[in-house]
């Protein structure tokens, strides 16, 4: 049952019962189906609920524009989207909430393909006096109420003198609905509405959607978040747009491409120039972003942003209408007037001069017939993904012999992507790699020995490619050299990994060496009879690859989560290659911790460490200096990104709250405490200051453990996904 607007009054009375310093109480354990995990809304009372009806939607009935220019827009505004929306008034007086909505008005002239605003405001830089033309909102127009949720705002701008009546328009409204003093955070929502004033069908600015933002970004809003979805954006940040401070165009196309090129721009890395723009917040430096798909490698244009599965109706416009202004935001070095560069170090436009966009398709053709060339795609390929690489697949299909105290002998199949074998000959030298992984019990990795020999804590590796006996199918048989330890009991798990090198586009101009991996394959077995039980899920490569695209790690070896913690467990550290060092400073310092969920969250909640004075830094192989003090996690929340507490982006199942989080103590040589409780480590990971792990350790005792589920496990009163609620 919802409360209507009629008995508002009685409402009151019902969320006086509720409120305790002015915050509804939050029901422990209590889940509302109808709001997200990561709305607050989600664990307060129902009467609380139909009292205050949470949430906030537009939409738009008729936008118009008369004669004389005159715009207006009819619109609703509701709890939610549908017909079972609740009408909310928006001064906050019939309905609880206050909603303040927006309007802008722009057209796309006609051969064009940005939009133009109607609505725009000269900006002035903080100092130095310069200005710029900034699409904006309307201001200063007026509403007619036509009745509760439904009313009509007329803007105080007009089209001008000369507006084209047959090209496409749109009027957008956004707004934001403030619950705070219910302590349900605040609401916000976009609308749009596509038209043409003489009649016809509109073609709205298509490319990029929300979903394909939203994969890394979970709510693509901006400016305090009132602000949601690509189809608001690219009304104001189009080509009149500009920010005075910093003489950088606001053009979405530039300042997308630039903002996710980050620390690969040439004019950050080869120039030191930094990339920045004046917002609301004042200077934003997004010279620091390391795009995460294939980390660090941007080439990822279909992958990522230019989704081809979208439904976006221009979705293929950066294959079929490349443009200086897209292409050169990131290959910022190029100089299109000149065909020279921008400056020293710079690739030049291989002195073609430029003055206009209707060439640039004759030479830039969508896909040519190789990779590396000229071609839009071509020139994105990433070496590890070339199609020219013959492949290679590894299938674990029995283990035999698992059993205490004997060596276990391995049944896989090595092939290459038509089927045929790959010999362990074509596996020697280079970079070619092929290991066998063996760790357990799978109850929580570790703290295992496979012998006094084996250095790597919890888990052994071995080279079968020497011994392995193989037919010509491709199903080889390799026994290890190490045995299951005599006490075993449980499920152990024994995981491949395989890599090869390869010469692409020999003997040419564009030759290069590159690796490609396989996927890896985890086979679980049971050493004792019982029955077989796999490692805990807690997190998927689906989810990751959201963001990463393809995650694979350590020179195209690793790519599967379950292969990853068979090494990444609480024993493990960067012990064996800190003597290496290529920092001098890294040699100083204790082991760091790679323990999976410990260093999981401390790579994403890298920007905030170090605004802490703090940092997450592993020495890899070779001795490799691996800061990830300016990882910027790209989860938004209030309009920018950095939500850390948005777990299930990784987390499946509502595995954040399943407590605890592993059986082992991490070892910590850098943190607060080592050794320390497994969920305590995985916690303050994110919660990484002293009070926190003071709480943790007051509440671990040395004889039972942790007591965090008494606490923060699912349906406890301070529920671990209650507590990262968003909202």
């Amino acid at each position: 049952m919802r409360i209507p607007t009629s008995v508002f009054a009685a409402g009151r009375k019902i969320l006086g019962l509720l409120l305790v310093a002015g915050s509804i109480v939050m029901v422990s354990g209590q889940k509302n189906s109808n709001f997200s995990p990561r709305d607050r809304a989600a664990y307060a009372p129902q009467a609380a609920i139909q009292f205050v009806n949470p949430g906030l939607n537009f939409t738009i009935v008729s936008g118009k524009i008369a004669t004389d220019g005159t715009i207006t827009v009819d619109y609703k505004v509701t709890d939610r989207a549908g017909s079972a929306g609740l009408p909310l008034d928006t001064a906050g007086v019939l309905t609880p909430g206050a909603v303040s909505p927006r309007f802008i008005a722009a057209y796309i002239p006609k051969g064009q393909e940005e939009y133009v605003s109607y609505t725009v405001t000269t900006a002035t830089a903080v100092s130095g006096g310069a200005t710029g033309t900034q699409a904006t909102t309307d201001s200063g127009g007026t509403t007619t109420t036509v009745a509760t949720g439904e009313y009509i705002y007329t803007f105080k701008t007009k089209a001008p003198t000369g507006w084209d009546p047959t090209a496409t328009h749109r009027i957008a409204v956004y707004g934001s609905r403030n619950l705070t003093a219910y302590d349900l955070g605040t609401y916000n929502a976009t609308a749009l509405y596509d038209f043409v004033p003489a009649g016809g069908t509109p073609n709205p600015r298509d490319i990029v959607r929300d979903a394909d933002c939203n994969a890394c970004h979970s709510t693509m809003s901006f400016h305090g978040g009132s602000r949601v979805g690509v189809g608001l954006c690219i009304m104001c940040h189009t080509t009149q747009s500009v920010d005075p401070n910093t003489g950088n165009t606001v053009d979405m196309r530039v300042m997308v491409h630039k903002i996710h090129m980050g620390a690969s721009l040439p004019s950050v890395k080869i120039a030191n120039k930094p990339y920045q723009i004046y917002g609301h917040n004042g200077y934003s430096d997004w010279s620091t972003v390391v795009y995460p798909s294939n980390p660090g490698d941007p080439r990822n244009c279909a992958g990522s942003c230019h989704n081809p599965k979208n439904g976006a109706s221009q979705t293929n416009y950066w294959l079929t209408k490349p443009s200086r202004a897209a292409c050169g935001a990131c290959h910022d070095d190029l100089n299109f007037v000149t065909g020279g560069t921008n400056f020293t170090g710079g690739k030049s436009h291989v002195n073609l001069p430029e003055i206009d966009d209707t060439q640039c398709a004759g030479c830039h053709i969508p896909q040519g017939e190789l990779e590396f060339d000229a071609s839009i795609i071509g020139g994105h390929t990433n070496p590890t993904e070339s199609l020219t690489a013959p492949g290679i697949n590894t299938v674990i299909t029995n283990v035999t012999n698992g059993t205490p105290g004997k060596a276990p002998t391995v049944t896989f199949t090595i092939k290459d992507n038509s089927g045929a074998a790959i010999t362990m000959a074509q596996m020697t030298g280079g970079s070619n790699r092929l290991a066998l992984v063996m760790a357990g019990p799978t109850k929580d990795y570790g703290y295992t020995s496979f012998g006094s020999d084996v250095t790597t804590p919890g888990y052994v590796s071995e080279n079968p490619v020497p011994t392995a006996k193989c037919d010509g199918s491709g199903t080889c048989t390799y026994t290890f050299t190490h045995t299951v330890p005599a006490k075993a009991t449980g499920t152990f798990a024994i995981g491949i990994e395989g890599r090869r090198g390869i010469t692409l586009l020999p003997n040419t101009t564009q030759q290069t060496t590159s690796e490609y991996g396989g996927k890896n394959m985890v086979y679980y077995f049971s050493v004792d009879g019982s029955k077989v039980a796999p490692r805990r899920t807690v997190v998927s490569i689906n989810n990751c690859n959201q963001c990463h695209t393809k995650l694979s790690v350590h020179g195209e070896n690793r790519n599967q989560i379950e292969m990853c913690v068979l090494c990444h467990n609480p024993s493990e550290n960067d012990l064996s290659q800190r003597p290496n060092a290529v920092v001098a400073a890294d040699k100083a310092l204790p082991p760091q911790s790679v323990n999976f969920a410990k260093m999981v969250h401390s790579i994403h909640t890298g920007d905030k460490l170090s605004e802490a004075g703090l940092s997450y830094i592993i020495v890899g192989f070779g001795g490799s200096h691996n800061d990830f003090s300016d990882v910027r996690y790209p989860a938004f929340l209030n309009g920018s990104p950095g939500d850390t507490a948005n777990c299930a982006m990784c987390h499946v199942n509502g595995s954040e709250a399943v407590l605890p989080v592993g059986k082992n103590n991490v070892l910590d040589p850098q943190g607060l405490l080592s050794p320390v409780g497994a969920t305590t480590s995985a916690c303050t990971a994110c919660h990484f200051d002293v009070p926190s792990m003071a709480h943790a350790v007051i509440n671990t005792d040395p004889k039972f453990g942790e007591s965090c589920t008494v606490c923060h496990a699912a349906g406890a009163a301070y529920d671990v996904i209650a507590m990262h609620a968003g909202k």
